[in-house]
């Protein structure tokens, strides 16, 4: 399947709403899950998400049209996050929506043709990457972290669930 912008960008601007749906009001004994030991809740998702809008995505982006390949992009620290205990849920969700926007607001502004989908950057682990690659990345990585969450929330009844447990692929990974 080829790679469409228009496409990514519905996946993108959905996530902020879909995760405020989903986890906006929920108690904090379901946003306090964890699939066990070194794994995040839905809070630590939501703020590895925040902190992905703010030096992963837009600021690789562009560094790759600045730069192209001729040096690596800075690396992405995907436990950074970790240190920010401060806030509601609901705050995050907020933060996350904002911060979304001006970025997807961004991203309009910064690809403006086709062309500039094909532009090659350097990946400080993988080597050379294609704009249009690090789009679909950002694209999935959202839908990721939206299966993350709801399969840490599901293994909340894991036991309780009783024999049904057999049938819920959620909860049997």
């Amino acid at each position: 399947m080829e790679f469409n912008l228009k496409e990514a960008m519905e996946i993108l601007e959905q996530t902020p709403k879909t995760l405020e749906s989903f986890v906006g009001s929920l108690s904090k004994e379901w946003l306090t899950c964890v699939e066990g030991e070194g794994t995040w809740n839905a809070k630590e998702v939501i703020s590895h998400l925040i902190e992905g809008e703010k030096v992963n995505w837009i600021p690789r982006l562009r560094f790759l049209l600045q730069e192209g390949n001729s040096k690596p992009f800075p690396a992405f620290d995907r436990y950074s996050h970790l240190n920010d205990k401060e806030g509601s849920i609901c705050e995050a969700l907020i933060a996350f929506k904002e911060i979304r926007k001006e970025n997807l607001e961004t991203l309009r502004k910064l690809i403006t043709t086709e062309a500039q989908l094909e532009l090659k950057g350097l990946h400080p682990a993988f080597g050379e990457v294609k704009v249009r690659e690090l789009l679909a990345t950002w694209a999935v990585h959202d839908l990721t972290h939206i299966a993350q969450i709801t399969r840490v929330i599901a293994t909340r009844y894991t036991e309780e669930v009783g024999p049904w447990k057999e049938y819920l692929g959620i909860i049997n990974r």
